[in-house]
């Protein structure tokens, strides 16, 4: 049976970034496959972007962050500000989702005027036993998820305040841009 899930992305620290990136992800469940499109307006130009779907591990829904959760009030909700409602990065969309390797450069690149979709079919066989292995739960629950856009150009000042270091990769790529609810859609 088909299972689809929708997300409509709104912006985050749009102010302290100057751009108001949104867009859409759909997400079809089809047999073994999981096909995710995801289309972005209004980014940073011209840079990669990560994207991932957060959450919880023990189940618990996730919710979007909003400019409430800058607990330390620098003006940007970063990375760590989000986990206490949106739970921990869980599966990239990058070139290959199902081998959950988050930090590295195979995430879309937005154009000249922000915008970038992305569409990619991912081995759900391959995607649950990793999910497994690393969570302990082979449950992707996306309608317990968050997805989240990042990323700002290196030139924008961001204080020494804001977190978010992953591997060799600064605050600067993990900033969150935009984030939406993954809801499944009911199918009359």
């Amino acid at each position: 049976m088909m299972k689809i899930y929708q997300a409509n992305i709104v912006p985050l620290n749009a102010e302290a970034i100057g751009t108001s990136a949104h867009g859409q992800a759909l997400f079809v469940v089809n047999g073994n496959q999981l096909v995710v499109t995801i289309e972005m307006f209004d980014t940073p130009a011209n840079q990669q972007h990560w994207e991932h779907f957060h959450g919880f591990p023990d189940g618990r829904p996730a919710a979007i962050a909003t400019m409430a959760q800058d607990t330390n009030h620098d003006g940007f909700v970063d990375l760590p500000e989000t986990e206490p409602v949106s739970g921990t990065t869980m599966v990239p969309f990058n070139d290959t989702p199902e081998t959950m390797d988050i930090p590295n450069d195979e995430y879309p690149i937005a154009d000249a005027n922000g915008h970038f979709s992305y569409t990619k079919i991912v081995p759900l066989e391959t995607l649950d036993a990793q999910f497994k292995q690393v969570f302990n739960d082979s449950e992707l629950a996306l309608d317990q998820r968050v997805i989240y856009i990042h990323g700002v150009a290196n030139s924008l000042k961001i204080p020494a305040t804001v977190a978010g270091e992953v591997a060799t990769y600064d605050a600067h790529v993990t900033l969150p841009i935009a984030v939406g609810k993954i809801e499944r859609l009911t199918l009359d």
